[in-house]
């Protein structure tokens, strides 16, 4: 079974799907002006967004890794978190405070999914 890439890019691809299961790339805000609910929303669209061009939705995800550049911005990023995510329906968690590669962005990431049938 081949591996489907989207978004292919010299460094990296925005999503990889083998065998039913999605791996997207760390999303980042585009607009890093924002604070973290803003940057956390973008983000979440993001995922949105390359979730259902992979045929799938937030209720299918199977495990997500948080990012966040300061543990100050844990309760900013989570009210924006509680409100998006499915109900009943929450994935795997972490999330760890980490120096990202650009300084500017506040929250990374990491989503792996299930496709729908």
């Amino acid at each position: 079974m081949a591996v489907i890439r989207h978004h292919v890019g010299a460094r990296l691809s925005e999503i990889a799907i083998y065998k039913g299961t999605i791996y997207l790339a760390g999303q980042i805000a585009e607009d890093t002006d924002q604070d973290i609910t803003g940057q956390t929303r973008e983000v979440l669209g993001h995922i949105d967004r390359l979730l259902a061009e992979a045929n799938s939705d937030k209720s299918h995800l199977l495990s997500v890794q948080i990012y966040i550049s300061d543990l100050v911005h844990f309760d900013g990023m989570n009210a924006v978190w509680d409100s998006w995510v499915a109900e009943g329906n929450a994935p795997p968690r972490a999330t760890v405070e980490a120096k990202l590669a650009n300084p500017a962005c506040l929250v990374e990431i990491v989503v792996v999914a299930a496709q729908r049938n």
